[in-house]
C-alpha cells in the first residue's frame, strides 16, 4: 500500500498495524516513492542479522575444558624511579 507523507503522519499506528498484518509499506512524498516501513523481523531476515544474543553465547568455546584458577605468582617488579 501507498501511504503520502502527511497522511503516513496522521495515521501512523494504523501504518505500524499495515506493516505487521499486511507487508512493506511505502511512503511517498509528491509521488515519489521515500521510504519503506517494513515489520522488524523482516529487517533483520534482510539484514542476515545473526541468531538472537542467547544463541551467540551458545555458540562459544565450551568453559568447562578451561583451567579457571588464578595464579598464586606475584605480580613482576617495577622500577617507579
Amino acid at each position: 500500500m501507498l501511504w503520502q507523507v502527511q497522511e503516513a503522519k496522521q495515521r501512523f499506528s494504523e501504518l505500524l498495524r499495515a506493516a505487521l498484518s499486511e507487508g512493506p509499506q511505502v511512503v511517498t512524498r509528491h509521488g515519489e516513492e521515500i521510504a519503506v516501513v517494513i515489520d522488524i523481523s523482516y529487517f533483520h531476515q534482510l539484514r542476515g542479522d545473526a541468531d538472537d544474543f542467547k544463541e551467540f553465547l551458545r555458540s562459544g568455546p565450551d568453559l568447562d575444558d578451561l583451567d579457571l584458577t588464578r595464579s598464586r605468582d606475584f605480580p613482576r617488579e617495577t622500577d617507579w624511579d
